[in-house]
């Protein structure tokens, strides 16, 4: 089986090497191959790829490559997780929004849909090259915001289907709260990516989330930056990035007397990079912990494994509504449980969702289809809708100073901003 991984240069891809070589059982491998542009950076994450690998007795042969067509062909599946503009591009989005009081992320707010229109075309060239040298492969999209470019992908007729690590991460906190193996633990998971609540904590069938906050609601509560109070109201566990819109104020003051994460991030890959040219590293560094995107290769095998094992199990993925959320156009991207098989993603039935969640989840669904088509049609009319429509935003001259600055920033990012 062979597999490529598209963003491949990325100093967090030993981290799914790791996850490769330790399921192997689940993802038989036989060639694995990065393809980045970036030459001189995806030859040591390759180097240390094939190190680890040899450690751990894994016969995959590792080839990094600059070429998309050499890279993807013959592969059964293909993993985005690329970022147009690096971490420098990274860093505008997270501070160019305090310039006007809104909150500097990545993915959400003003600089998820800078990075929204940065890389929805890149990836749709990159799935339509997928689609001619591998017309038969799964693309898993772990590239943000996840759900707009799985939006952009399944639109364009591509086999895509979105991953994030919330709620893996989630199980995992949980089933380690509960001294149980993750495998007995099921998510009444709903909502939007980053954007999601966890309504129920199956354990068995049987649900603990009442225990749960009982006994450890205030380290989960500290974990997510949020009262314990509004848990235990709320009787749900919202993810952290929820803190976005539940402490927003509070979130600006924070990110405006500290480092940007991109900052942080940027000073990691350095030392990674260093660590990776050296010869005798061969298993993951420690330091990788950091980075983020904890058991994000855990949920790829298991996503990869069902999809071509025909398995019909159940796991939290973006896929299409499909009626699932009656609130939503079918054609919205939502993120729940749903049963995984050949033919890709079946959303379980889902629970009426309360109005204090399906009206934020609405609200920034619409933001995702307006920020789709700037996207894709380009116009700073579009982007200072999309801006307008989002919940973190919705100021009329906000908006507009958000795009002019905006635009201005990934001008060379974006062909049509000066025609």
């Amino acid at each position: 089986m062979k597999l490529a991984v598209v963003g491949g240069g990325s100093t967090y891809t030993p981290e799914l090497i790791d996850g490769f070589a330790r399921l192997r059982d689940d993802l038989p491998i036989t060639e694995i191959a990065l393809v980045d542009p970036q030459a001189e950076r995806v030859g040591l994450v390759a180097g240390v790829s094939r190190r680890m690998l040899a450690r751990a007795g894994h016969p995959a042969k590792v080839v990094a490559t600059s070429s998309v067509e050499e890279g993807v062909a013959g592969a059964q599946a293909v993993l985005f997780q690329l970022r147009v503009g690096g971490q420098a591009a990274r860093n505008v989005d997270e501070t160019l929004p305090l310039q006007c009081g809104c909150v500097g992320q990545e993915t959400t707010g003003a600089g998820g849909l800078a990075k929204a229109l940065r890389t929805v075309p890149v990836v749709l060239d990159l799935a339509e090259q997928v689609r001619r040298h591998a017309p038969d492969a799964w693309i898993v999209d772990f590239t943000n915001p996840v759900g707009i470019v799985t939006r952009a992908l399944l639109d364009a007729g591509h086999r895509a289907i979105g991953l994030c690590n919330v709620a893996i991460g989630f199980q995992r906190t949980f089933a380690r709260h509960l001294g149980v193996t993750p495998e007995r633990i099921g998510l009444g998971h709903v909502g939007l990516n980053h954007l999601t609540w966890e309504r129920a904590v199956y354990l068995d069938g049987q649900d603990v989330l009442p225990r749960l906050l009982e006994t450890h609601g205030q380290e989960l509560a500290d974990n997510v930056g949020l009262p314990l109070e509004l848990f235990t109201r709320l009787g749900a566990i919202p993810s952290y990035y929820l803190r976005y819109f539940y402490a927003h104020d509070i979130v600006v003051a924070e990110q405006r007397t500290k480092p940007s994460r991109a900052d942080e991030v940027a000073a990691m890959e350095k030392q990674l990079l260093e660590m990776y040219a050296d010869p005798a590293v061969d298993t993951k560094p420690d330091l990788l912990a950091k980075r983020g995107g904890a058991f994000y290769s855990e949920a790829a095998v298991a996503l990869i494994a069902s999809l071509l094992g025909d398995r019909g199990d159940v796991q939290v993925v973006n896929t299409r509504n499909g009626g699932a959320l009656p609130f939503l156009p079918d054609e919205a991207v939502i993120e729940v449980p749903a049963t995984i098989t050949a033919t890709g993603a079946a959303p379980l039935p889902v629970d009426p969702v309360e109005p204090l969640y399906a009206g934020l989840i609405a609200n920034v669904s619409a933001y995702e289809s307006l920020a789709l088509e700037a996207a894709l049609k380009g116009g700073a009319g579009r982007v200072r809708n999309a801006l307008l429509a989002h919940p973190l935003i919705g100021q009329e001259a906000v908006a507009g100073e958000l795009t002019d600055l905006l635009l201005e920033a990934n001008a060379a990012h974006l062909p049509w901003v000066n025609r």
